[in-house]
């Protein structure tokens, strides 16, 4: 749990119903799921042994006018502390 709270933390990221602004695209999505997730690494080159690494799954659904939730173009993204990529692409609104 310890984790999941720094990455949350540390990527400042949204909880589920929340609304979030793509930087990109200037577009709405709503957090439809977060959940914790193990994210595979490359394997370590001296053993050849799988790595893998704590991260946050976020599902974001898209809101447009007359589309019901879950209806409708959806993405999701892994969310690590060795990566910035949320804050660099999204702005919390809601």
């Amino acid at each position: 749990m310890k984790e999941y709270e720094e990455i949350a933390r540390k990527q400042g990221l949204p909880n589920v119903g929340q609304l979030v602004r793509s930087k990109k695209y200037n577009t709405i999505w709503r957090i439809m799921e977060k959940r914790e997730v193990w994210h595979a690494l490359e394997e370590d080159p001296k053993t050849e042994e799988s790595r893998w690494t704590y991260a946050i799954y976020l599902s974001f659904w898209k809101v447009q006018q007359g589309v019901e939730p879950g209806m409708g173009q959806t993405m999701g993204f892994l969310y690590t502390l060795e990566d910035n990529t949320f804050p660099e692409n999204w702005a919390i609104i809601a």
